[in-house]
């Protein structure tokens, strides 16, 4: 679901801009039944394709849709896809003890500055500069030049991060997100390739999420070119776990039952963020994990706190 509010004006008049349009409403319904390039939404609508393509951009730049190019018998293609079931708009400014009024703690961890892990081949890091360690040897993970990786990827085990709390001690956490982009880890890549990449916070275990598989048929929009012409992995999925006194959902789904109470946030200073595959896993597909120069998301692992 899309949530727009009139206390964000720009975004919203990006949106009901792109909405004012039949033809772009035409097409937003055809991409209901699938993607589409722009040729076919051109022949669908019977417009030319120029014409197309700013309706195209306009749906874009509301990210109302989304684009990629693929290839072509002829060069390259761009193929649409349809971002969101759902648009909310709220019209009237949020009331006192709103979400709105928590305070809120952010912190972005790069993805080298992991502090203990096991990792199996296939395991490796890069950077946007070259390759960091050696491919297959899980010792080189103790390297100092971890710090720099933009990639890490693994076909086993864990990575395991400690996140700072700087808040009183006195707060009251309302919520608990963390965020990466992340999908599998298959030989080259594939698509259909599930993995079952397991979360733990402060140890306990929220849940575990099927990672469909390992993509590559583009090159990730912050990849640097010697990675962009390889036929390795070049993107993920933006990832959001929630932690709730309700419960833990991943993105807009419940996860599992575990909540805030379960993991202890303010027993100490510091929050553990674990990141794996478990032994007894049914899909022990590995993982990809991407920092903020690599991948499709300018974004390392987030954390955010909402507490009053």
């Amino acid at each position: 679901m899309l949530e727009l509010s009139i206390s964000d004006p720009e975004k919203l008049s990006k949106v009901t801009h792109a909405l004012s349009s039949k033809v772009r409403l035409k097409m937003i319904n055809l991409l209901n039944k699938g993607n589409m390039n722009v040729h076919q939404l051109s022949d669908a609508l019977q417009i030319p394709v120029s014409t197309t393509a700013s309706h195209v951009r306009v749906l874009e730049e509301a990210n109302l849709i989304q684009t990629e190019l693929r290839p072509a018998s002829r060069g390259a293609m761009k193929v649409c896809t349809r971002n969101f079931d759902d648009i909310h708009i709220l019209l009237n400014s949020p009331h006192k003890s709103s979400e709105n009024d928590l305070k809120n703690y952010e912190l972005e961890m790069p993805i080298g500055q992991y502090v203990d892990f096991q990792v199996a081949p296939t395991c490796g890091m890069a950077n946007q500069e070259k390759f960091l360690i050696p491919e297959d040897e899980p010792v080189y993970f103790y390297s100092p030049e971890r710090i720099q990786a933009q990639l890490i990827w693994t076909r086993k085990g864990f990575l395991e991060y400690k996140f700072p709390i700087v808040i009183a001690p006195d707060a009251t956490i309302k919520e608990m997100k963390f965020s990466l982009e992340i999908c599998s880890e298959a030989p080259n890549h594939d698509h259909n390739w599930p993995s079952d990449i397991t979360v733990w916070v402060n140890d306990v275990d929220i849940g575990t999420w099927t990672s469909p598989g390992d993509y590559g048929d583009r090159p990730g929009k912050l990849n640097p070119k010697y990675w962009a012409e390889t036929t390795s992995t070049q993107y993920g999925t933006l990832k959001v776990w929630k932690i709730s006194n309700e419960n833990t959902m991943i993105d807009d789904f419940q996860l599992s039952n575990v909540t805030l109470n379960d993991v202890n946030v303010l027993k100490k200073d510091y929050v553990t963020f674990k990141i794996g595959i478990k032994e007894d896993a049914v899909h022990k597909g590995g993982m990809n994990i991407f920092g903020k120069e690599f991948g499709d998301f300018q974004q390392d692992i987030k954390l955010n706190i909402k507490f009053e």
